[in-house]
Parts: C-alpha cells; structure tokens; sequence
C-alpha cells in the first residue's frame, strides 16, 4: 500500500525537516549539526526566502525539496532554484523524489514563473538519470561559474 503524501512544508515542520536537511548535507560531504540546520531552516521560513516541500512514507518524514525563487531578466519571468532533493535511504526506490520534483513544478507553474533550474554533482548520475526522466534537460547552452567569497 502507498502512504507517500507530499506537500509543502510549514514552519512547525522544521524539526521533521533539520535531520533531512543534516542528512542532505552530509550527502554532500558536510559534517553533522543538526542545531546549525534548523536554524538555517528557520530563517529561511522566517524571512519567507525559501518555499520547501516535504515527503511522508506514512507519517515519517523521508525526503524534501527547496526552492528558492529568483527571476529572469531576459524572460522577464519569476524563476526557481531547486536547490536541495533528498531523499533518505529508507524512502529511496519509492517514487518520493518524482514526486518533490513534480510538486516543485507544479508550484512554479502555480505561480506563473517560466522555469526552474537545479544543479547536482558530475558524479551523482542517480539524480541524473531521475531528472531526466521526469523530463529536466541539462543545459547545453551556457556554463556556470562561481565565485567564492573569502571569509574574513
């Protein structure tokens, strides 16, 4: 029986949310601190910086999405970074980043904006290969670049 729900996230979620969002981190090679991701969490909820998705497999948490909205100049349209999927082991194989994906789309769509764009490691080709089958298509067109600011 499926009991996957999906919807998006409030502030009162935010401790369903830190330990996703710490596992999410250490996915990317960060050390543990569960204070310091619910406090980024929550100023981001607080300061309305950030729309989040969150994913049940009954009623336990396992998986998240988080926009944050921009816009495009050339289009002259509201945009959205997908900036954090994750999804933890014990939901993987499920369907559960299909369906955060599908929900950030249909929330961009719900809001008129004109794209949503994300970017993920070279070497994860799991999340490649699930954002091209739901229909992403890797940019051929333009190269991205940083620029880290030194801490002072």
């Amino acid at each position: 029986m499926n009991n996957i729900t999906v919807r998006q996230a409030v502030l009162s979620d935010i401790d369903a949310l830190a330990p996703l969002f710490d596992g999410y981190r250490q996915f990317y090679g960060r050390g543990s601190d569960l204070r310091a991701a619910r406090e980024f969490l929550s100023a981001r909820f607080n300061h309305g910086e950030s729309v989040v998705f969150i994913a049940h497999d009954a009623n336990v948490p396992v998986g998240f999405a988080q926009l944050y909205p921009s816009f495009s100049s050339v289009s002259l349209a509201r945009t959205f970074v997908l900036n954090d999927l994750f999804v933890h082991e014990s939901g993987r194989r499920k369907g559960i980043g299909s369906l955060l994906l599908a929900a950030a789309v249909e929330f961009g769509k719900s809001l008129d904006a004109v794209r949503l764009s994300l970017s993920t490691a070279a070497g994860n080709e799991e999340a490649q290969a699930l954002y091209q089958s739901a229909g992403w298509q890797r940019d051929e067109q333009f190269f991205v670049y940083h620029y880290a600011i030194p801490a002072q």
